[in-house]
């Protein structure tokens, strides 16, 4: 049988959907579509509270997701402090605002050990079957169809689950995204390498800060534990040359900017360095019996730190098509084809954007004169700092900019 056969309850599978990874897109995946009565088996190889690569920031379009799912409370009761202004500094000059948007007045950006955590419980108390210490070794196929997972948990006992539907969050590496063989588009190599670690005593007082040196870039922003999470990023091309000494290079980076790095010599470093440098992709996200959510489907350079927030856009919109899938009022072809199209419109601007963003190169001249004319003006400081939280759509935002600097420009101005 077929892993779309039979109805929601019927056919010869245990599961309606299985999940495959339990962090920020496949947990609450999980949880929406057991919420709506779907019989739901949400595995991941890790065990949780347990860390994992990110940059944390959740901007308040994420915000508005948890508070959908009534879990908002719960990840400001861990004491995680609010980050209610983005200051980036360009080197002449700087542009600082609000990342206020749909209702939220700050960012959070919390541990992943604290975050992922409440994501999963919350899913297993919406009713999905969660596993956590099992692997998926293989894919079941019944001809081209996805029907099923094959693995073992920790201790070696091994399981073959089935469902109508198998859901890949399993982030970069998927590997429902490679044994389905899911063509990618629109890719762009790796633009930088970043490494990260934690630093105690180093307040930020609600801001994150990024500093933009050309060659290099780095930023900093509060988490749990009163720790301050500061990454350092170098373009590709200086990565293997950097890479033999990390710790050097980090301070070597920050003492482009002389102010913080005394700041950061007056704190205590917390924990080891991390890095991570991603491609950039989009990946056709579904096909006979498996779809793919978060970054399995869709990654960008963490720059912009849209992950967390897009991870969750995107549950909510698979959730919703799957439902209607489950239910029979809409053929999987065509939910999941209406799910892409809607995920591309939403994000592509923001992808090119960040790639540019990324992108350590000096800015054109006409660039560099709307950047100076954005630090000149509250309302653009703020507007600009709301396109880099997600709030703003950058094409709204730099069409109004150079519509503004033309009128200001053109002699028939007043």
């Amino acid at each position: 049988m077929s892993g779309r056969a039979g109805s929601a309850g019927g056919g010869n599978h245990h599961h309606d959907v299985i999940v495959v990874g339990a962090r920020c897109a496949g947990a609450p995946a999980a949880m929406l579509l057991a919420r709506l009565g779907h019989r739901v088996l949400l595995v991941d190889r890790a065990t949780f509270p347990s860390d994992t690569i990110s940059t944390h920031l959740i901007h308040p379009p994420g915000l508005a997701a948890l508070d959908r799912w009534e879990l908002l409370e719960r990840v400001v009761a861990t004491g995680c402090p609010p980050i209610d202004t983005y200051a980036f500094d360009l080197g002449p000059f700087a542009i600082i605002g609000s990342p206020a948007g749909e209702g939220f007045e700050a960012s959070y950006a919390p541990r992943r050990t604290v975050l992922d955590k409440i994501l999963v419980d919350a899913a297993a108390e919406s009713g999905a079957q969660v596993r956590e210490g099992f692997t998926v070794e293989e894919l079941l196929f019944d001809g081209p169809t996805v029907t099923g997972i094959k693995g073992h948990g920790k201790d070696g006992s091994t399981a073959t689950e089935h469902a109508r539907i198998v859901v890949g969050a399993d982030g970069l590496h998927s590997s429902v995204a490679r044994a389905t063989g899911a063509v990618g588009y629109a890719e762009k190599p790796k633009i930088n390498a970043y490494y990260y670690t934690y630093w105690a005593g180093l307040p930020m007082h609600g801001t994150f800060e990024a500093y933009d040196r050309g060659d290099c870039a780095f930023a900093a922003w509060p988490t749990n534990d009163d720790l301050t999470m500061v990454i350092c990023g170098w373009p590709m091309r200086d990565f293997q040359a950097r890479r033999g000494d990390v710790e050097g290079n980090y301070h070597a980076t920050l003492a482009r900017a002389p102010a913080f790095a005394e700041r950061v010599a007056q704190a205590t470093r917390a924990e080891r360095f991390v890095g991570m440098a991603v491609p950039n992709y989009f990946r056709k996200p579904y096909g006979p019996g498996w779809i793919l959510v978060g970054d399995a489907g869709y990654l960008k350079d963490p720059i912009t730190a849209q992950g967390i927030q897009d991870a969750f856009r995107d549950a909510e919109r698979c959730t919703h098509a799957l439902d209607n899938v489950l239910a029979g009022s809409r053929s999987f072809d065509e939910a999941m084809r209406a799910t892409q199209e809607a995920r591309d419109a939403q994000v592509t601007s923001m992808y090119e954007f960040t790639a540019e963003f990324a992108a350590m190169e000096p800015p054109p001249p006409e660039m560099q004169q709307l950047l100076l004319a954005v630090s000149r003006s509250p309302s653009a400081r703020d507007e600009f700092v709301r396109v880099t939280a997600g709030v703003t759509p950058p094409e709204e935002f730099f069409g109004h900019m150079r519509e503004r600097m033309s009128r200001q420009q053109s002699p028939d101005a007043a």
